[in-house]
């Protein structure tokens, strides 16, 4: 048994990946996959929405609106609320609110009972993805952290495509319904088995001060022989006086805060103007619907495979020059597709190549983030940048009808898809250098 000092991020560091770290890998991965398609499930049921309830596209913008808003509202509320309470207890609140939502929205009757919904249910769902990659990351060594997390992030997508295949099995047999009560059942039963196997985090416990024995038994089960005489070290913690919101903005991290949220709202612009619009976009260039939908399906295959290799590279490189050169790359093979005939098959191989850096980029910028905070206001800083990156998001769903409507030509519609990712890139490159700037020493916590 040892009593001398642990630092816990160290010890963490220091060894392999075990079955427990993968256990909790496997489970935050699920949540993931359950949001990705409680995010997306709207889009596959709208048409059967509209059809059902005699609604134009314009009377049920509302509906898809309020869940964009939730989620950029449960980012910014969940983290400040994770670093005061725990990432466990706000985790499984939000899974259980995004299930719960979800499932009433099968039995709403009216858009406005809908919309509504969907902003509570959004609110949830936002509160979820930081909270799985904070908790995550702390349990996870720093040499393997990246690619973890981002294995953990392709549930999302996988979420999100499988929510399009069970729509379009369930909706011809069972209705619209059907596929909003499975989005939330889904959810709903995995709330036993989180309540069962998802710890908190010992990095979390520590600087609360918990009882020495609560750390030692969650160190133990990766491995550790502590007792309730151990003693363990922690991150020196911000300025206390402070709440964590307004510690983001210190002298130390304001700099870093900002130019993390700069670079993830630009990536999100980028991405959801080109998923969004780019069909249309090549529709309106002669491509039939059918073509010009699959064409853009391969941006998110590519940014799946991206987001795996790009993780790898993180903890093996600098990770924000890795991100960086991602951005980079991806915002000139948009660049590059202005250039391209649209029947070359040169295209399609440029939008998986967008894909596999754009998405690449975004993903490893979530296994970036918690890294730069300490442990008191990780999930804080996390979930910040996520919201405001959903206001990126929201954004690009916005101005990409009004930027085609100005009558520009291919090639000028993609260089403006292109510039926010260099100064998406420009941005995680001035994180970086502020970064280097500071150590975080550990501080021994009783």
């Amino acid at each position: 048994m040892s009593t001398s000092p642990v630092d816990i991020k160290a010890w963490i560091d220091n060894r392999p990946v075990g079955r427990y770290q993968w256990l909790i890998l496997f489970l935050c991965f699920l949540i993931v996959l359950f949001d990705g398609f409680d995010v997306a499930v709207m889009g596959f049921v709208a048409p059967a929405v509209l059809q059902d309830w005699g609604l134009s596209r314009a009377a049920f913008g509302p509906v898809m609106s309020a869940g964009m808003v939730g989620l950029a509202i449960g980012a910014l509320a969940a983290g400040p609320y994770s670093d005061r309470l725990g990432r466990r207890k706000v985790l499984i609140l939000a899974v259980a609110g995004f299930g719960l939502f979800s499932l009433l929205c099968a039995f709403a009757s009216n858009p406005y009972e809908l919309a509504g919904l969907r902003l509570l249910g959004g609110i949830a769902l936002g509160a979820a993805l930081p909270n799985a990659t904070t908790l995550l990351s702390e349990y996870l060594p720093e040499g393997k952290r990246a690619l973890l997390i981002t294995i953990m992030f392709t549930g999302f997508n996988l979420g999100s495509g499988c929510g399009g295949f069970l729509a379009a099995w369930l909706i011809p047999h069972h209705g619209w319904h059907s596929v909003l009560l499975v989005g939330g059942l889904l959810p709903l039963l995995l709330l036993p088995v989180l309540f069962w196997l998802l710890p908190e985090s010992p990095r979390f416990l520590a600087t609360r001060q918990a009882p020495t024995v609560e750390i030692a038994k969650l160190l133990n089960k990766l491995g550790g022989q502590f007792d309730a005489a151990s003693r363990f070290l922690v991150e020196a913690r911000p300025d206390q006086s402070k709440a964590p919101v307004r510690a983001l903005f210190s002298e130390r991290f304001r700099l870093g805060t900002l130019s993390l949220w700069l670079t993830y709202f630009m990536g999100l612009l980028v991405i959801y103007l080109t998923m969004g619009w780019l069909p249309t976009l090549l529709r309106d260039g002669g491509l039939s619907i059918e073509r010009a939908a699959g064409i853009t399906g391969l941006f998110q295959i590519g940014g799946t495979v991206g987001a795996i290799v790009v993780g790898w590279i993180m903890d093996r490189r600098s990770p924000d020059r890795v991100i960086a050169t991602s951005y980079a790359l991806g915002g000139a093979f948009l660049l590059l597709l202005g250039a391209f005939s649209l029947e070359s098959s040169l295209l399609a191989l440029g939008v998986i190549a967008a894909g596999f850096c754009m998405s690449g980029a975004q993903t490893g910028l979530n296994a970036f983030a918690p890294g730069y905070y300490p442990t008191e206001m990780r999930a804080t800083g996390v979930s910040w940048m996520l919201g405001i990156g959903r206001f990126g998001a929201i954004l690009g769903s916005l101005i990409g009808g009004a930027v085609l409507s100005l009558g520009f030509g291919l090639p000028t519609l993609f260089v403006l898809l292109g510039l926010p990712a260099f100064v998406a890139a420009l941005a995680i490159l001035g994180n970086g250098l502020v970064s280097r700037r500071h150590a975080t020493p550990a501080l021994n916590t009783p």
